[in-house]
């Protein structure tokens, strides 16, 4: 297995990018044209981690991801709260005058939306930001800049004409670093675990009821729920859970006694620390 590689989705200056930079700047980041490839170079061997965008603060979750988890094997091993920082980028030497559009993902634009109306720029769809900011280097159109992060200016040879180009601040957004074995952290009561658990709910009354009742009476905090349908019958719901505990400790082998009760397929699919971001 490789010990030095950690996949992301996106160009060269995605912020996935830069989350890899952040949190594992000794490993080599290798860009992948989607998630499915970036998870499954980790599932055959071809990387140790992956770097993969669970949710944002603004836009929400990133669904395709909990419908390509029960396809694979690999456990959570980390998470990373990445603040994003969008920068407005042209090649060197362009004036702020002399812009007149602007490219970018459509959740950065939609970020950014009231400064590039101040500046009456016209904004351009691209798939992603860091895109938007390499394609700038073979684009004639003068007064064409692009929203992206800090990194795709520095590695595409780009000026920051204005930083924080978002429209609110505290844009944050959750990674989780997926890795093929399951890198259980040994109990540690000086420390707040979060444990993740996929499960489908038993087609009778009250089952999620009945299911998570157990997280209830054993004084386990829930801080995640997420349903989504993923079977063609569409009978029962599958769920995404995030708890704080560790699977170690009491009253989460009894919360998850109840659980497998009433529920199927259950499986955990990591315990880690929690993110210091979580208790700002």
């Amino acid at each position: 297995m490789s010990t030095n590689i950690i996949a992301y989705q996106g160009h060269k200056g995605a912020y996935s990018h830069l989350s890899c930079h952040h949190v594992h700047p000794e490993m080599e980041a290798f860009a992948c044209a989607s998630f499915v490839d970036a998870m499954f170079m980790v599932e055959r061997g071809e990387a140790q981690l992956a770097m993969i965008p669970l949710e944002n603060s603004t836009a929400g979750r990133v669904e395709e991801i909990y419908r390509l988890m029960p396809k694979t094997q690999l456990h959570i091993i980390s998470e990373h709260f990445e603040p994003v920082n969008h920068c407005l980028l042209a090649k060197k030497g362009t004036r702020m005058e002399d812009l007149r559009k602007v490219s970018s993902h459509p959740q950065a634009l939609a970020q950014c939306d009231s400064n590039t109306k101040s500046l009456g720029l016209i904004p351009i769809a691209s798939l992603d930001t860091a895109g938007a900011a390499e394609a700038l280097l073979t684009m004639d159109e003068p007064g064409h800049a692009a929203i992206a992060s800090s990194l795709a200016a520095e590695l595409y040879g780009l000026e920051i004409l204005r930083e924080n180009f978002q429209d609110k601040t505290g844009n944050t957004t959750r990674f989780v670093i997926l890795a093929k074995d399951s890198h259980m952290p040994k109990l540690d009561t000086s420390i707040t675990f979060i444990t993740t658990i996929m499960f489908t709910v038993r087609n009778i009354p009250a089952a999620l009821y009945k299911g998570l009742g157990g997280f209830a009476t054993n004084g386990v905090n829930m801080v995640k729920l997420e349903s989504y349908m993923s079977s063609d019958t569409m009978q029962a719901a599958s769920f995404h859970l995030d708890v704080e505990g560790h699977p170690d400790q009491k009253a989460m082998q009894y919360a998850l006694q109840e659980l497998d009760f009433f529920a199927k397929e259950v499986r955990i699919i990591g315990t880690y620390p929690a993110h210091p971001f979580r208790f700002k």
